[in-house]
């Protein structure tokens, strides 16, 4: 790192704990980070310490108002990492996560699919990240968030496959899918 990494790493400790946020916190980034370590442990990721790195970087910026945030987060990590062939390819990863969307990098489909590992957790957890995303959007008027937040969950349903690593199908795709009908359920039902 450019810097001192304990300095980085109390950096993005305090940018995860900024009070705008409620899912994109330290519990997000804990959360990718196990699901990180059970998919490193298949060995089948080719590049584990660029993933790690863009994991902890992915969400360093949050504001549920802007529109630049993984661009942003971007930013932060190149500062971070140095002007390097390294750093570049942990951006263009976190660059990944808007989207959702790999690119021609051999790990791409990882960082997208921890990043989306949240829909496959028990239901009480995904609840629990559905009202945290509605306290991050809490300015936006309720029959908005239901129809906007319905459409996304929507087209993640819509997706053939939700995820993209056959160590993720196995693990996540039947679960997720579950999940997100009983979500847009549950959205669905806030309607006033």
């Amino acid at each position: 790192m450019s810097d001192d990494g304990t300095v980085w790493h109390e950096r993005l400790l305090a940018a995860y704990s900024e009070s705008q946020r409620s899912y994109h916190t330290l519990q997000h980034l804990e959360e990718c980070l196990l699901v990180f370590d059970e998919a490193e442990a298949t060995g089948l990721i080719a590049k584990p310490d660029l993933i790690e790195m863009a994991l902890w970087f992915h969400d360093a910026v949050y504001d549920p108002q802007g529109s630049r945030n993984e661009e942003l987060s971007a930013e932060m990590a190149l500062q971070a990492l140095g002007d390097t062939e390294l750093a570049c390819e942990v951006a263009r990863l976190i660059l990944l996560t808007k989207s959702h969307k790999p690119g021609d990098g051999p790990d791409d489909a990882w960082i997208i699919d921890i990043d989306l590992a949240i829909f496959a957790q028990p239901m009480a957890r995904v609840l629990e990240y559905e009202r945290q995303i509605r306290a991050e959007y809490s300015r936006v008027p309720e029959a908005v968030y239901v129809e906007k937040r319905a459409e996304i969950l929507k087209e993640f349903l819509a997706r053939p496959q939700i995820y993209l690593t056959t160590w993720a199908c196995e693990h996540f795709e039947a679960k997720a899918r579950e999940n997100l009908q009983l979500l847009i359920a549950s959205v669905k039902s806030l309607t006033p």
